[in-house]
């Protein structure tokens, strides 16, 4: 018993982290009226966590490869835990939206260690063992997150979805500083503040130029100044990425189709699948008038889709190509997403439904295999870096969605969010999901096709006479 110690501590450090992705959705009506905030504030709540998560995960795999993983993790923790005390005791959007942040830099050091360690602790079948507990425990976050958040702020308060994770790191803490060894380390790792520096500025400038500019209109002048600060940012990333001597992120990586396909595929399915999910939140509570308990069940199907389908399917997916599974399956979420537009000011909470169903087929068939298909796309010795590429996308990807979906509901919902202008919005933000969802597909599908023919064999020449 005592070697799956290990095994627990990052599984109940990875459930913290991930779960907190999820759990504040179903809480957003309580915060906005308790803060005095609006949808803008309400996004921040949100993206402030996935922001520090993309901008941070990959510098800290770096940092953690140098200086060993077990000390990362457990600053993680500490951090983590200390934020979620903050978010609890906020007393306005401004604080909150810090302490998400501070909680989303704990996660991402947290992230970027837990399979390192496992990887370290485990060989041979107990690794197997390992890396599929881990895997499940990822996989049920959403789910549990949704669940819980509405039991907690159903029962106590909203501030109770923070507070839930200080007995939890209270026994991660001490029991990851006693079942972990010593961490590898190798002393040539470098890491790259500057990249790291670039990267988060462009990500935050572009998140918030999209924000502003869907509330204060387009025409804005920070609006366009943090947008063109963004695209800035962004050059000055890859400017700095092709002359450094350790990179965030090697560019000649983006060689490799089969990666850009996997990083693609990793933001176009959390933007098309996640993203919406506050907004739907909002709909389930504001107007279809659930307790947040029950809003939280309704979102459920979504999870119990994606994981009877991985299930079932998992094991004859697996034999098929990336095209079908990770293609196939971000053209299916955008089908999904597509079935939503079918609600209006009439509809009940059941009509979200068959959407989350589809939605979660999609992601049972897709989320799987991805972080896989992208480790297997580049030389082995460039795998962890791919793997952080390809979570870092996923982050990214649900942070730009949250900010573009909300900004499409308020321009066509307006300011009057009666029955019929919130399911005007709902309806259009979840038809740009779709959108998202149908063309990564698409691009994703044939940028697979493109590196499968990149790696059939040339048949030799036939020799003449």
């Amino acid at each position: 018993m005592r070697k799956w110690l290990p095994l627990f501590a990052a599984c109940l450090g990875t459930l913290m982290l991930l779960i907190d992705v999820t759990i504040v959705n179903v809480a957003l009506p309580d915060i906005a009226v308790d803060l005095g905030t609006g949808l803008s504030g309400l996004q921040w709540v949100v993206d402030g966590y996935a922001l520090a998560l993309a901008a941070l995960l990959l510098v800290l795999g770096s940092l953690a490869d140098r200086v060993g993983a077990k000390p990362i993790y457990l600053v993680g923790l500490v951090l983590f835990a200390a934020a979620s005390l903050a978010c609890g005791l906020a007393r306005s959007s401004e604080w909150l939206i810090a302490a998400r942040t501070a909680q989303g830099i704990g996660g991402a050091a947290m992230l970027a260690t837990t399979l390192s360690l496992l990887h370290a602790t485990y060989t041979g079948r107990d690794r197997g063992v390992a890396f599929g507990a881990w895997g499940a425990v990822a996989g049920a976050s959403a789910g549990i997150g949704v669940v819980l958040g509405g039991v907690l702020t159903d029962l106590l308060s909203w501030r109770w979805i923070f507070f839930v994770n200080l007995p939890i790191a209270a026994i991660t803490i001490p029991l990851t500083a006693i079942a972990f060894g010593p961490s590898p380390r190798r002393a040539d790792r470098g890491i790259d503040p500057p990249g790291m520096a670039a990267f988060a500025l462009a990500a935050t400038a572009i998140t918030y130029g999209i924000i502003r500019g869907g509330e204060h209109g387009w025409t804005d002048s920070r609006a366009v100044a943090t947008l063109i600060a963004g695209g800035l940012a962004l050059t000055s990333f890859l400017f700095i990425e092709s002359r450094s001597a350790a990179p965030m992120l090697p560019l000649p990586l983006l060689r490799h189709t089969g990666l850009v396909a996997t990083l693609i595929a990793a933001l176009g399915m959390s933007f098309a699948a996640f993203a919406a999910s506050p907004l739907i939140s909002l709909w389930l509570q504001r107007q279809s008038h659930l307790s947040p308990l029950r809003a939280g069940l309704s979102l459920l199907p979504m999870s119990i889709s994606a994981f009877l389908v991985s299930g079932v399917f998992g094991r004859r997916l697996h034999d098929l190509s990336p095209r079908w599974t990770i293609g196939g399956g971000l053209v299916t979420i955008g089908a999904g997403s597509g079935l939503m537009t079918l609600i209006d000011a009439g509809s009940s909470w059941a009509a979200a439904i068959p959407g989350l169903l589809v939605i979660g087929a999609g992601v049972g068939v897709m989320a799987p295999p991805l972080v896989a298909v992208g480790m297997a796309a580049v030389p082995p010795q460039q795998s962890g870096t791919a793997a952080g590429a390809v979570n870092t996308a996923r982050q990214l990807g649900l942070a730009l969605g949250v900010a573009v979906l909300g900004t499409v509901f308020r321009g066509a919902a307006g300011e009057r969010l009666t029955p019929s202008h919130f399911a005007t919005g709902l309806d259009s933000a979840v038809a740009v999901a779709a959108a998202v969802g149908i063309a990564c597909g698409a691009v994703v599908f044939a940028l697979f096709r493109a590196h499968e023919r990149a790696a059939e064999p040339v048949p030799a020449p036939v020799p003449v006479g």
